[in-house]
């Protein structure tokens, strides 16, 4: 079972021929609403993987709940943990431009009321692999690292968005998924030593006994454990929109780990599927099943 606790969104999605500099408003060109939120991208990317996942976390009592929940149920996903609250339903307000680069801004709405007590709808055991963000209040997810370890279970953080004060709990996870700009920023606030990323990501590895993922957009993904450092390449494509991305690879990778694969083997399926993300509009639309990833490695590899 892979366990998500984390965010539950509504994208707002605008697409732009390029995106407006600081103070311009540039005209958009479509806009469309899609489910969302780093938790709930994840769960769906882990289902789709053929993984079975429960999700803890909340939405509020609006009409934007419906629709963010909406994928989520029809992947089959155990939605026992998820609350409702008074507060709004998290939302994502999203620009894509003509070539897939993007900008976010997150509301978080009733992400904010996952507290430590909704650990107990996690039902954590030995063997579960417990996925968690950054996008619901920092001392729930220490206290969900806590859990898990307690419970026997594996655990994955996944460092987006970006929160300096993760810093003093990432080492309690047994892999962390950054990407390139997250790592280097908790390299500096680690005081990580080495003369490039990854000199910094081995010694990350070396002092936690953990390890490091660091996705590096076209050019795949690298990881640092104990003892290797592994380099997996990334599909070459033309991105569309590349909202998701990142989400997709930890959902595929989480339910790598979940079903027995090796780490490289995991990094490459999950390194794929985040791939093939980027060839569709929105997060969650646009997460590949398992049949695509798996058409996807075979073409590669012949």
């Amino acid at each position: 079972m892979i366990i998500v606790v984390g965010s539950i969104n509504l994208d707002l999605i605008a697409n732009v021929d390029r995106l407006p500099a600081p103070g311009e408003t540039v005209r958009g060109s479509g806009f469309t609403t899609a489910p969302g939120g780093k938790g709930a991208n994840q769960a769906l990317a882990a289902a789709r993987a053929g993984a079975k996942v429960r999700m803890v976390g909340a939405v509020g009592k609006d009409n934007f709940a419906t629709e963010a929940l909406a994928l989520l149920r029809d992947g089959k996903i155990d939605l026992s943990g998820v609350g409702e609250t008074f507060a709004s339903t998290g939302t994502a307000l999203i620009m894509v431009a003509d070539d897939g680069e993007n900008v976010i801004a997150v509301v978080p709405g009733a992400n904010d009321s996952v507290v430590t007590g909704d650990l107990s709808k996690a039902f954590m055991k030995k063997g579960d692999v417990v996925l968690l963000q950054q996008e619901i209040p920092l001392q729930t997810v220490d206290a969900a690292l806590d859990a898990a370890r307690a419970a026997g279970a594996v655990t994955v953080l996944n460092t987006a968005p970006f929160r300096a004060e993760a810093a003093a709990f990432l080492g309690k996870a047994d892999y962390v998924v950054a990407n390139e700009t997250e790592f280097d920023l908790y390299g500096e606030a680690l005081s990580l030593s080495g003369r490039d990323r990854p000199a910094r990501m081995r010694d990350y590895a070396g002092k936690t006994g953990r390890t490091i993922v660091v996705t590096l957009g076209g050019d795949g993904v690298l990881a640092a454990t104990p003892a290797d450092l592994l380099m997996v390449p990334a599909l070459k494509i033309t991105p569309v929109d590349t909202v998701g991305a990142g989400d997709t690879f930890c959902g595929y990778f989480a339910a790598g780990l979940s079903s027995g694969l090796p780490l490289d083997q995991a990094l490459a399926r999950a390194a794929a599927a985040g791939s093939l993300a980027c060839l569709k509009p929105g997060a969650q639309p646009a997460i590949p099943l398992a049949r695509e990833v798996d058409a996807a490695l075979q073409k590669s590899a012949s």
